[in-house]
């Protein structure tokens, strides 16, 4: 089989690199960041995401990395609680843990650091990519897991329209002992009654917890800035004066490193696959933070390219099927990710009693 060219190693694109690795199909990562810079903050896998997660790593590993939450538990701002639910196998890691562990088992000359690159055209039935400095590539396969502003997907798909969703995100991590040991491995959240502001908090480890806020943009509003001073003071202001577990996190925390997510869709789906390109992860679909599936999606995307692959049929036949198998789960998250944005977005008396933010198909 000829060799397939990866554009970006996130979650996708090293999961991807994992699965053809295993499978002994030749390939070769571009990766524009450089290997130590792991930004992000940390993700929700659901149990069929571990499972796919155990066909490429040490899954035992990976488990003392991060922590199974037990229970979701739905407060009022103030504490109170509104409802509760048992987790079945829903497990937390930070970003920077599951990008180092997805690295381990790819070799080292097959992947590129500080390499950007373009798509320019098309020639006898190969892509050519482009670096900064203008030299090219002409690769025969292309797997485009650049992220949901993906340079490849905008290249090829020039008429699609991203528009942003009405909620953004603040993503942090604090290490705190005295906190974390007041927290069991549980998923709490936060929500004021009066809707479109919540504040979720996940227990990693025992020193350090993840925790993210999320808001309705036309109501609340962080300067654009996005200095660290500026995301406190928005913290601060809003979150100050909730339930004391929330209001000391908030405090306690340090911003240097804190993360906004500004949330953008696709207004509609394209093609996963173009030519020799094929889409994956956030590349071929944005998902709303909503869902707790975005890591999952791109995990299954992967699985079910690389066993395409291996059956050697037509390319085209090839990922037409991979479309066909993957787009009706993922509209299914899309659906579901717009109901629990409407959802959040009304006061608390009018939101559904046992609602689980995690999609389901």
């Amino acid at each position: 089989m000829s060799k397939v060219a990866i554009i970006g190693a996130g979650v996708s694109g090293l999961s991807m690199a994992n699965y053809l690795e295993k499978n002994n199909i030749d390939y070769h990562l571009y990766e524009r960041r450089t290997k130590d810079d792991l930004k992000g903050h940390g993700f929700i896998l659901p149990k069929e995401g571990i499972e796919y997660l155990s066909e490429i790593i040490d899954i035992n590993e990976l488990y003392t990395k991060g922590s199974f939450l037990k229970k979701y538990i739905h407060y009022c701002h103030n504490g109170n609680i509104l409802s509760e639910k048992d987790l079945d196998n829903v497990f937390v890691i930070s970003r920077s843990t599951l990008i180092e562990v997805l690295s381990q088992n790819i070799p080292a000359d097959k992947i590129s650091y500080r390499s950007t690159l373009n798509l320019t055209g098309f020639s006898d039935e190969k892509a050519i990519l482009e670096f900064e400095d203008h030299k090219s590539l002409k690769a025969d396969i292309v797997i485009a897991s650049d992220g949901s502003r993906s340079r490849i997907r905008r290249t090829v798909f020039q008429d699609e329209t991203m528009r942003a969703v009405r909620e953004n995100e603040v993503v942090n991590i604090i290490e705190n002992e005295e906190i974390a040991s007041q927290i069991e491995s549980n998923f709490l959240k936060f929500h004021h009654e009066e809707g479109g502001l919540t504040f979720g908090v996940l227990k990693l480890s025992s020193t350090k917890i993840l925790w993210y806020c999320q808001f309705d943009i036309t109501r609340y509003f962080i300067n654009e800035d996005y200095t660290a001073d500026c995301i406190k003071q928005f913290m601060l202001d809003n979150f100050g004066d909730w339930n004391p577990l929330v209001s000391s996190i908030v405090k306690e925390s340090s911003y240097d490193n804190a993360h906004i997510w500004r949330v953008y869709e696709l207004e509609k789906l394209n093609p996963f696959h173009y030519k020799n390109i094929a889409f994956l992860g956030d590349a071929a679909h944005p998902l709303i933070p909503f869902t707790s599936q975005g890591v999952t999606s791109a995990l299954k995307d992967s699985y079910i390219l690389t066993q395409l692959l291996l059956e050697k049929k037509d390319l085209t036949e090839t990922f037409e099927k991979y479309e066909q198998e993957r787009k009706p789960e993922i509209e299914t998250h899309i659906k579901n990710g717009r109901i629990l944005l409407e959802q959040f977005l009304l006061p608390l008396n009018q939101q559904p009693k046992d609602t689980l933010p995690i999609s389901y198909k």
